[in-house]
Order: structure tokens, then sequence, then C-alpha cells
């Protein structure tokens, strides 16, 4: 690891001019036409990222037209994609990416939408879907789309961790302050305090309530407490995946751990095993009656009513 902190230096200076042009408009900035809350963090890996992106979307669009607007990572496609439209699926996994497809799935009151030129793709759901609202999922460091507000998820981990690639934080810490708001992750496994001046630091809580089927229907827990199951994820931190099943009670007959955004395509289900997941995996598998994701519910208090007040909407 010593080895990498040279290759850290050059990185951390490459961080510090880009920002340094986009700080002093050298470079521009573009603005969409409606309000753009942006859901980001400072680290690689799982911070909960998608799923506060979810909430925010899912409570929000009670209200008002919401559009989901991401890169779409490993995707097979490119370009600006439709991946679904008011809770109509347009395309696939594979063309729309694993988050960007489970989004899709889990948000029929919204609009999905991937593309690297995340303004373009905002422009299109906001001109041809009718977007009122855009949640830009991973959107702190991409500056180059003007947001009414910054959001930005920190783990424990990250207050002592180093810059990639001698450690996993894409931004040194004090870029914190670009932020309007910081969410603490996975409060419910690590509770932890953070403080950043005057401005709002919300807890981010995870309360496991159901699991979902291969049509993404509510299953209760208890389903599966009888049986000894087989647990399997792709995250960016499978661990915490496998110690909450094993908190709620869950007999765990094997655990498998894959990398994040893991396509599963050599990974056979057998009969008479029963498998437990997370639901960003389970889009990837085929649809069997053996086969369930964990869900959970988020408790971020007063984070809603901030992002409200601040984007005037709702």
């Amino acid at each position: 690891m010593f080895l990498l902190y040279p290759l850290s230096l050059i990185y951390r200076g490459a961080v510090n001019l880009r920002n340094l042009l986009y700080d002093r408009d050298i470079l521009k900035r573009k603005k969409l036409p409606v309000p753009v809350v942006s859901v980001g963090n400072i680290s690689a890996g799982g911070t909960g990222k998608t799923s506060l992106v979810r909430c925010l979307a899912q409570e929000l669009g009670r209200t008002l037209r919401v559009a989901v607007l991401l890169r779409g990572y490993r995707r097979k496609s490119k370009g600006t994609l439709v991946v679904s439209e008011w809770g109509e699926l347009k395309v696939g996994v594979e063309e729309a990416g694993d988050e960007a497809y489970l989004l899709a799935k889990l948000l029929p009151s919204a609009s999905v939408v991937v593309s690297e030129d995340r303004y373009r793709g905002g422009l299109l759901a906001v001109e041809r879907l009718g977007a009122e609202l855009i949640v830009l999922d991973d959107g702190f460091q991409h500056r180059r789309l003007h947001r009414d507000l910054d959001i930005v998820l920190l783990r424990r981990r990250d207050l002592t961790d180093s810059l990639l690639p001698a450690g996993l934080l894409r931004e040194p810490l004090k870029n914190l302050s670009r932020a309007d708001a910081v969410v603490l992750s996975y409060q419910d496994i690590e509770p932890f305090e953070f403080e950043l001046g005057e401005k709002p630091v919300f807890k981010m809580f995870r309360r496991f309530t159901h699991l979902l089927n291969t049509r993404f229907e509510r299953v209760p827990l208890e389903t599966l407490k009888d049986r000894e199951v087989v647990a399997f994820a792709g995250l960016g931190s499978n661990e915490q995946f496998f110690r909450s099943l094993e908190r709620l009670g869950f007999r765990l007959k094997e655990r498998l751990s894959f990398p994040d955004h893991y396509t599963y395509k050599d990974f056979s289900l057998k009969e008479g095993e029963t498998y437990i997941t997370t639901p960003k995996d389970m889009v990837k598998l085929p649809a069997v009656e053996n086969l369930f994701a964990l869900d959970f519910e988020l408790e971020v208090e007063g984070l809603l009513d901030f992002v409200r007040e601040r984007v005037g909407k709702g």
C-alpha cells in the first residue's frame, strides 16, 4: 500500500486542478431548466447512494414528475437512453446497467435516464418526458452539470481513508465544503458523528422490513426464517449485507461474495436451495421461485423537508 502513495499524490493534484478550474469558472457548467438534486459521495464502493436516490425519487415523486439521471455504469449501450418512462420499462438490464434498471423496477412513478453526458440526459428528461425535477445519481464529482442541491453520503471509514489508489477516497475530505448537506451512512451498523460547520448533517438508518421475490412483490421476512439460505452479493461492501442477514436471524448455509456490479454470467441457481441476495443483484438473475432479495426502507430524519425547502418544490 505504501508504494501507492506517490500515485495518490498525483491523483490529488489532478483532482485539485480540475476543481480549481470549475471554481474559477474556467470550466463551464450547464444548467437545466428544472431543479437538480445531486446525491453523491467522496469514496468508491458502497455508501448507500442508490438507496437514497430511490428514497428521494419515491417521496418527491408523490407531488412532482421526477426523473432519475445516471451514467449507467457498465451498461452495454452508449449515449442517452430512456430506461423507463413513468414506470414503463423500455430496455433490459444489460442496456441500462444494473443500478439504473433496478431503480426503474422500483420506481413506478418516476422516469429513469442514463447518459454519459448528464446535461443531455437531463434535457431529454425535461423536454421529452416532462420531468419537473431531476435526481442526479453519483453527481458530486460531475461538476459540469449545475445542481441546486448537493447531498453527499459519508461512511465512517471515509474519515480516516486515503485517496485513490492507496485508499478509496475520490476526493479529499476538505472538499465536502462544496456539499450543501452530508448524510452519514449505515448508522444502523456503524454509528458515528461528524460536523461540517453550519451545514446540516443527517443520519441514515436502514429498516429491514421485507423481502422481494423475483416479481418484485413484497414477502414477509419470516418466510425464510425456518430455512437455511445461501446468501450472495456483488456490492461495494458485501460484508455489511451478510452481517445484516445474521442480525435479522437468517441461517446462512453459505456466503458467496462477488465484485461490485458482478454480471453472474457463470452463476447457476440450484433447485433445492434457497437463495437470498440484494435487489441490485437479483435483477441480473433468472426469475425463479427460490430466489429472494432483502429489501429495506430508509429513515433520514429531516432530510426530505430540507430538500423540499431548498428546491422550492412539493
